[in-house]
């Protein structure tokens, strides 16, 4: 008999919170990294990730007790985030967090689902013990999201620029400071007290490449950039001028092939999937 016909499949376990946030501020509360490792560390589980935030594609160890395993992240929007497990010892492990809007707030949606090896064994160990940690995990999960999304209300913003023109889209190379220097971003920067956020995109792409654009909608999620700093990024139109950095290394036009081809700051990489849509 194959490992596959033994495999039991655990319903989904789900919980849902009521956080008191416009949906873009809890979508960024769920793209700090550091957040689901910091809500379950007192549970026995253990979750370590590279980048800050995460994003498609981004990848989080974690273990419990002796048993490892890392999660990727398939989906990281203002819809919510999704991950799946890889090489781990389950034969399925998915996590999967969907945000709505409502009258009252935002509504978190979170469950996890899981196939266990082990015939009947497998599947009253999950009853006794994987149940029971699985909920725990997804309520702390919850608070902490709710608790990091009333945080940000409050937080400072930096406005991104996706300036695209005759179908390319603009980005930057860092030259400072040492750890993000050769890394791409969009241009941008911080809004100033009593600024809006298009006035922003205005000035600091004036400022940075001396040029005039059209700021438009904003796209992707607000992305935390540290406990009281967030990005908000906004479709921009190219009015009149040459791009020519001033504090960067380069500026280069990008066509929709070459986004996954530019080693960008992990902030910026959350935009891509709204980026590349853009891009004909």
């Amino acid at each position: 008999m194959t490992l596959l016909t033994r495999c039991a499949t655990v319903p989904a376990l789900r919980n849902t919170t009521l956080v008191d946030a416009p949906l873009r501020t809890v979508a960024a509360a769920l793209l700090d990294a550091r957040l689901l490792a910091r809500a379950v560390r007192g549970l026995g589980v253990r979750i370590t990730g590279g980048a800050p935030v995460l994003f498609e594609g981004a990848s989080l160890a974690g273990s419990v007790g002796p048993v490892n395993g890392t999660l990727v992240v398939t989906r990281a929007d203002t819809t919510g985030v999704s991950a799946e497990l890889v090489g781990g010892p389950l034969p399925r492990f998915s996590l999967v967090t969907d945000l709505l809007h409502t009258g009252g707030g935002t509504m978190v949606v979170d469950s996890v689902e899981w196939s266990s090896p082990g015939g009947p064994f497998g599947r009253l160990a999950d009853v006794l013990v994987g149940r029971g940690l699985a909920l725990k995990v997804l309520e702390a999960r919850a608070a902490a999201v709710s608790a990091r999304s009333v945080d940000l209300l409050s937080a400072r913003v930096v406005v991104g620029a996706a300036i695209i023109h005759n179908g390319l889209l603009l980005a930057q190379q860092r030259s400072y400071p040492p750890e993000a220097a050769g890394k791409w971003e969009l241009p941008g920067g911080r809004v100033e007290p009593d600024e809006t956020d298009h006035a922003a995109v205005i000035r600091e792409c004036a400022e940075e490449l001396g040029v005039t654009v059209t700021p438009g909608a904003q796209i992707g999620p607000d992305i935390p950039l540290r406990p009281d700093l967030l990005l908000r990024a906004y479709t921009a139109t190219l009015v009149s001028g040459t791009p020519t950095p001033t504090d960067h290394q380069a500026v280069r036009w990008l066509t929709s092939t070459d986004l996954t081809t530019v080693d960008w700051l992990p902030a910026d990489r959350v935009l891509l999937p709204t980026l590349r849509p853009l891009l004909p």
